[in-house]
């Protein structure tokens, strides 16, 4: 199972390497840089939100508690130190959860200042990634485009590979139709095959008609001797 999990990875890394387009690739990255970007954006806005949340929370304390003060001078001067002593108390309890605004709004204040840095450092990097990613498509569709010249001029692009073969095919073909043809004329001359398009009937019909053609010659031949001889005899003897 390692063994059939290592050769289906390797396998299909090597069908994404093939189909991998470095533009393609290289804006992805890029907009996923965006991405985060914006969304440390997003984080400081909601620090800065929360921060002024915490700050509307703090005056309207801060208010409340010069109120409960106030309160407590007035009870105090009509002789209700009882209430005095609750609106004291109150006092006092808004004053801690001033105090522990204040610690919170501090905190988000801090966070506000890393989130801005790495917003500015981010920002940085996204712009030199953006111009370098610009440079190496450039370089890339350069390249591509010379291999491509190269591969057309040079004949080992895969149209023209395409179209050697077909040459070879083609020539293989024709060396193997003359090959045949020679050798069907040299049959055919030899006498292992008949040509039946030709006159006078099959092979073996043409030497007999050869054969019978030259005994009627000899028979002719020897009778015009007998018929000269014949002549020349009857002249001797007239003489």
């Amino acid at each position: 199972m390692s063994r059939t999990s290592a050769v289906v990875k390797a396998w299909y890394s090597k069908l994404l390497g093939s189909a991998e387009d470095p533009s393609v690739t290289l804006d992805y990255s890029y907009e996923r840089q965006r991405e985060m970007l914006q969304n440390v954006k997003r984080g400081v806005a909601d620090v800065v939100t929360a921060k002024k949340r915490l700050e509307l929370q703090t005056t309207k304390l801060e208010q409340e508690v010069v109120k409960l003060e106030d309160q407590a001078r007035k009870a105090l001067a009509a002789g209700r130190e009882d209430l005095a002593r609750a609106a004291l108390e109150r006092k006092a309890l808004a004053q801690q959860q001033l105090q522990g605004l204040d610690e919170q709004a501090a905190a988000l204040e801090r966070q506000q200042h890393q989130l801005v840095d790495s917003e500015r450092r981010l920002s940085t990097k996204v712009e030199a990634f953006r111009s370098q990613k610009e440079v190496i498509k450039a370089q890339y569709s350069a390249a591509e485009a010379s291999a491509r010249i190269g591969e057309a001029a040079s004949g080992i692009g895969e149209e023209m590979a395409d179209t050697g073969l077909a040459i070879e095919r083609a020539r293989d073909k024709t060396e193997q139709m003359q090959a045949r043809a020679g050798a069907i004329e040299e049959l055919t001359a030899a006498g292992t095959l008949e040509d039946f398009s030709a006159p006078g009937g099959s092979q073996l019909d043409r030497e007999l008609a050869q054969i019978s053609a030259s005994h009627q010659v000899d028979d002719e031949l020897a009778k015009l001797k007998g018929e000269v001889g014949s002549g020349e005899k009857q002249k001797e003897l007239g003489g």
